[in-house]
């Protein structure tokens, strides 16, 4: 089993901020990852239509953690189960969290903190190999050091817990897809 990844907004951070928002499916699942804010909702909602996807389709919306850059648009979503560090939200039940998500086996949750204590990533197996939609990058371009990281070592314990499971993309919280390797450069 794969799941396939769509980046629906490349996200960024400058005298503006939107978040990398992420669709993701597997099976009968339709999942969004982190969305947040953007110059105008109709960016999320379009790109959608053009993947062939509406957005009472979506089942499940994962939030990397709770900045309202991640979590804005998630009213889109109207029939979605929500999930984060903590538990996995329908209507109004509060259920326990688990680590994969129900009906996608190829697609896991990761506590990665540092930016917040209460981040995660979104590991997904692909036909090409492991992408990982996380916030332990903003972009390629960076910052190395987290401006707004709440423990910059955990940070780092992190992206090197990410790194070791040899990923072939990774969707920063803030910038276009990138493969590790530019990192190093």
């Amino acid at each position: 089993m794969t799941a396939t990844v769509d980046v629906l907004v490349n996200g960024y951070a400058n005298d503006r901020v939107a978040s990398s928002v992420i669709l993701v499916r597997e099976n009968d699942v339709t999942i969004v990852v982190d969305p947040g804010m953007v110059a105008d909702r109709r960016l999320i909602v379009d790109a959608l239509g053009r993947c062939g996807v509406h957005p009472d389709e979506v089942t499940d919306v994962i939030f990397s953690h709770h900045h309202p850059d991640h979590t804005l648009n998630a009213a889109l979503f109207a029939h979605a189960r929500f999930h984060d560090v903590w538990a996995t939200y329908v209507n109004d039940e509060w259920g326990e969290r688990t680590d994969v998500i129900e009906g996608a086996p190829s697609v896991r949750l990761l506590d990665t903190p540092g930016h917040t204590m209460q981040d995660i990533s979104t590991l997904i197996t692909t036909k090409d190999g492991l992408v990982v939609c996380t916030h332990l990058w903003w972009s390629v371009e960076g910052p190395s050091v987290d401006p707004r990281a709440q423990d910059q070592a955990l940070l780092e314990a992190s992206r090197a817990e990410v790194l070791a499971l040899a990923p072939v993309l990774v969707v920063p919280g803030h910038g276009a897809p990138f493969s590790p390797s530019e990192l190093s450069r």
